[in-house]
């Protein structure tokens, strides 16, 4: 049975700020209400949030326009992650949304791991485009650049497979002779 609440700041896919949606009770109980993104639409609560809408729009403006600053910076900002891979370019494990964040924060921009919008895990090598949410209406994109070094990394933001120019190299050249010859009989 759906909850009413009435939402104080804008929910991406539910609604705007002041708007009154219906919503499942886990929901509310357990993201919206603890996260101070609404509040349940009772006559008390819908009379608070119109006294105090112009405070709550006022301070929403000043979150957004120094959202929009930072993201000004930060938009288009390439990052790079280092992880162990098997041979195929496949990870062991995966690269985080904490992963991204500790990386786009030793880039110089404090953001939180649930700032970070992963879409579908990022399990092998390579360039990913990312989107960091600052605001609930200011998002933009940084380059996650997964690599086994930083000098793959380097590779990889040229454009070079890493992974494809080490095959074609070990394809080309003639197989090593094994060590110490041919075998010897013990005797």
């Amino acid at each position: 049975m759906p909850v009413e609440v009435v939402l104080l700041e804008r929910v991406g896919k539910l609604g705007q700020m002041g708007q009154v949606v219906k919503v499942k009770p886990g929901f509310a109980r357990n993201f919206l209400l603890p996260q101070k993104k609404a509040l349940r639409a009772t006559k008390e609560n819908l009379a608070l949030f119109e006294k105090q809408k112009t405070q709550l729009v006022a301070q929403n403006l000043e979150r957004r326009s120094e959202a929009e600053q930072v993201a000004k910076k930060l938009d288009g900002v390439a990052v790079v992650v280092i992880r162990q891979a098997g041979e195929s370019g496949q990870l062991y494990g995966s690269v985080t949304a904490r992963d991204i964040a500790d990386a786009v924060t030793q880039a110089g921009f404090t953001i939180g791991r649930s700032q970070v919008a992963i879409d579908k895990a990022i399990k092998t090598l390579g360039l990913y485009k990312q989107r960091i949410v600052l605001h609930p209406e200011v998002a933009v994109q940084v380059t996650v650049n997964v690599a086994q070094s930083p000098e793959e990394a380097e590779m990889q933001a040229k454009g070079v497979d890493p992974l494809r120019l080490a095959a074609e190299t070990a394809a080309r050249e003639p197989p090593a002779p094994a060590p110490g010859g041919e075998a010897q009989p013990p005797g």
